[in-house]
């Protein structure tokens, strides 16, 4: 899974959020490492609500302008359950073989 894909339904794993909202959390869940154009965003919801990865809650009309509120399914939710798991593992093995790494002294004190 791709980091915005993991983002964004991150983002939306604890209550639904439209677009700009979706933006919002993502860059705060990166610390501002990630922030998605909104092309981006709605090819990504596009892609994981074809895959059964979110749908949407509602809609309701603010300021004359559509907004769409998604949702992750129960299946987002087992995709990225999965995927936390996955980088878990992935940072206690890189941790592990990062322990092992010989230290080093600097101006030959030990």
């Amino acid at each position: 899974m791709r980091e915005p894909t993991f983002l964004i339904l991150a983002s939306v794993a604890d209550q639904p959020l439209h677009g700009y909202g979706i933006i919002q959390a993502v860059a705060e869940l990166s610390d501002g490492h990630v922030n998605l154009r909104a092309g981006t965003l709605y090819g990504a919801l596009e892609r994981l609500a074809e895959q059964g990865h979110i749908e949407v809650d509602r809609e309701e009309v603010v300021e004359g302008r559509l907004r769409r509120y998604y949702r992750i399914t129960d299946s987002g939710a087992g995709a990225l359950a999965s995927e936390i798991e996955r980088l878990r593992r992935n940072a206690a093995a890189a941790e592990k073989r990062l322990s092992k790494r010989p230290k080093l002294s600097f101006g030959g004190a030990a």
